[in-house]
């Protein structure tokens, strides 16, 4: 019998495809609501298609937001300066149906207000945080690599490295593990970039191969690694002309790439009080820590909410059978030493601040940024302390 290869893939896109130029369009008016009124609530979506933006939600600020102007910025920093490349910042339409936050949810998220004295949870559901140590990141191998070469790709276009390279873009990368779950090899690569008409394929193949994914892969690339770079020959339309864009589609490339669970609500255009987004990043936080501690080498952490109700209705910890001490002992550190309500969530991350457009595109996670709070391991030498471990 052959032996089975066990391989998982996880995909990036460009901060250029429709639907992460949406997210960066809500995380923008998101910011610019923060950067006026810390206390803003926002739960903004948009979607395009063709050379029109649409703008619709919830906002409660003392803000004043220009939204066209936002929107039409935001477009223009991802490079969309040409309307051959399926949209024009200038010249693009925006429509906006944006109404208050309903008082009913307002007075749950409203310290004071609701049927419970502390600040409440914006919604219910359930929020995932992973972390693995197969990575510097601590994050899982696959989407490690998928967002640096979609970031790689961005660069090379806005640098000038690649000069017929357009906006839209897309990469996949298929990882080969052994039977121990340790990554051995990069099985295929894949990256899909929107480019100029006339450039041919044999060019592009080699530009990407030489300057893109070899300079991020190397290290997992060996000579049965099957690269493909645009499959179908060509991509010189994409952006909303090829494709519509909406908020939220993109949420497995936001978080761990298909390693580990989803609750399903996305993050973009969601300020903190949205434990969608802060209660996420706080799983995440949670996570990173348990395994920057040699607790585990893998770590899934669940929180629930309901909504208006500050305290978690549970917590599920689950270490893939890699954890160095009894589950029920992480469990208790978590509860112990981690902020796990949506005000302390805030508070401990520094939230309130506008910081969300860097977040739509490349991942929420696994990014050494100094604004990205979540992904400190500040914790990690205080959780071996109470474990008992050296």
């Amino acid at each position: 019998m052959v032996k089975r290869k066990i391989i998982l893939s996880s995909e990036s896109v460009t901060e250029g495809h429709p639907d992460k130029m949406c997210d960066i369009i809500s995380d923008s008016i998101l910011d610019e609501a923060l950067r006026q009124d810390k206390y803003s609530r926002v739960a903004v979506e948009s979607a395009t298609k063709n050379g029109g933006v649409m703008v619709f939600g919830e906002m409660t600020t003392k803000a004043y937001v220009d939204i066209p102007r936002v929107v039409r910025a935001a477009i223009k920093d991802i490079g969309y300066t040409n309307s051959q490349y399926g949209i024009e910042s200038e010249t693009c339409s925006v429509w906006v149906q944006i109404t208050e936050q309903s008082p009913d949810i307002s007075q749950g998220v409203s310290e004071g207000h609701g049927l419970y004295k502390e600040q409440g949870a914006g919604d219910q559901g359930m929020m995932y945080g992973y972390a693995s140590n197969e990575t510097k990141e601590l994050m899982p191998l696959p989407i490690s690599l998928a967002h640096k070469l979609t970031k790689k790709l961005s660069d090379t276009r806005k640098d000038g490295e690649i000069v017929y390279l357009r906006p839209d873009g897309k990469s996949q990368v298929s990882i080969e593990y052994d039977e121990k779950g340790k990554p051995i090899r990069a099985d295929t690569i894949l990256v899909s970039t929107q480019h100029d008409s006339g450039t041919s394929h044999e060019r592009i193949k080699k530009d990407i191969v030489e300057k893109v994914i070899q300079p991020v892969c190397n290290k997992w690339v060996d000579k049965d690694t099957v690269f493909h770079v645009n499959p179908t020959g060509a991509f010189v339309r994409g952006g909303p002309y090829a494709d519509a864009g909406l908020t939220g589609r993109k949420i497995i490339v936001d978080t761990y790439g298909g390693v580990g669970r989803h609750g399903g609500g996305a993050f973009s255009g969601k300020d903190p009080t949205k434990v969608d987004r802060s209660a996420a990043y706080a799983c995440r936080y949670i996570a990173k820590n348990i395994v920057a501690a040699k607790l585990a080498d893998k770590c899934e952490v669940q929180l629930a909410y309901a909504i208006g109700v500050s305290k978690p209705v549970s917590i599920n910890i689950d270490c893939f059978g890699t954890n160095k001490i009894s589950v029920d002992t992480i469990h208790s550190l978590v509860e112990d030493f981690f902020p796990l309500i949506p005000g302390k969530i805030i508070e401990h991350f520094d939230l309130l601040r506008p910081i969300f457009t860097k977040t739509a595109a490349y991942g929420h996670f696994g990014r050494n940024n100094p604004d990205f709070t979540w992904e400190k391991t500040d914790k990690a030498s205080l959780l071996r302390k109470e474990a008992g471990l050296k």
